[in-house]
């Protein structure tokens, strides 16, 4: 695997103290690659940063950032690489080895994206904890579209906060998705596998990444979700819904928080009801107004694009 040429792209705004955690860790791993990063007009030293750390750093105005076409933009920009290592600016990683572990599924030939773990910041609350033991275990496992009858949506689970693509199946998929609200990187591993690509999730791969989301923002991101279901109809039509999903999700969490995390279990209860509130109105968004979309969901900007007319 040292024979690859591997790019690794970051995307930035404002996150300065994060940026800087992230690019140490980045200059302790094993495996050799190419720094990009891809700064959104960044106010507070991000960019400034990235330029003293950053052989290569390209600057975009933050109206223009958008989660699919940046990426394939820097893809674009940067070809002939045979992997690419996408992160996140406010993840990090602690093993050296991390990267190197992240492209050892390449082995084989038909996988064509991996998934890493990612474990809680050393700050999570309980809660975001468990988000994260649930979603990504320690268990590596190779997936193809013959497992979509068992696995459901979790076929095509991918995250952009630690995640590798090679070079050759990205582009025989389209490459990012512009017109996406987000959820890009689900988007494309549910391409490959439709394309007889295999998806990766490599458990011993790990980054320090989680987010300790308050209600309201937790209900914004699932709007986008519902929207990003609502409008790639294609993949519950291939892969199924997350219904069983949320209920099989709501039973673990209340397990792992038990009986010492009992003055919790209120909120992780209501939490979930406004998480599936959210999810449904942003599966029925065709019949809201720009104005009420933009203040329910998170990524206002995006309703702004053209595609958001879509």
């Amino acid at each position: 695997m040292s024979s690859l040429r591997v790019a690794c792209i970051v995307p930035t705004y404002n996150g300065c103290a994060e940026l800087g955690r992230l690019l140490d860790s980045l200059e302790r791993q094993s495996a050799a690659f190419d720094v990009f990063i891809v700064d959104s007009s960044s106010q507070d030293g991000t960019a400034e940063l990235a330029r003293m750390r950053a052989p290569s750093v390209v600057s975009i105005p933050s109206s223009q950032f958008n989660h699919g076409g940046t990426r394939q933009m820097m893809v674009g920009l940067n070809p002939g690489y045979d992997i690419y290592v996408f992160m996140t600016q406010d993840a990090y990683l602690e093993d050296p080895d991390a990267i190197k572990r992240l492209l050892v599924p390449f082995a084989d030939e038909r996988v064509g994206a991996v998934c890493g773990r990612q474990l809680p910041h050393l700050d999570a609350t309980p809660l975001a904890q468990h988000a994260r033991l649930f979603n990504y275990s320690h268990v590596s496992q190779v997936k193809s579209v013959a497992d979509v009858p068992t696995l459901g949506i979790k076929a095509a689970f991918m995250s952009n906060s630690f995640a590798a693509y090679r070079g050759e199946a990205l582009l025989s998929v389209g490459g990012f998705p512009e017109h996406v609200i987000f959820a890009e990187d689900m988007y494309v591993a549910a391409k490959m596998l439709l394309a007889c690509w295999k998806v990766a999730y490599a458990g011993d791969a790990s980054c320090r990444h989680s987010h300790n989301y308050s209600v309201g923002e937790e209900f914004r991101r699932y709007f986008d979700m519902g929207v990003f279901h609502a409008r790639e109809p294609w993949i519950r039509e291939h892969f199924g819904g997350a219904g069983g999903e949320g209920l099989r999700f709501v039973k673990s969490e209340l397990t792992y928080l038990g009986l010492p995390h009992v003055p919790l279990w209120p909120s992780a209860i209501f939490r979930n009801a406004c998480k599936l509130l959210a999810y449904k109105l942003g599966q029925s968004e065709k019949g809201m107004s720009l104005r009420v979309k933009k203040k329910l969901g998170m990524y206002r900007r995006y309703w702004d694009s053209p595609y958001a007319r879509g």
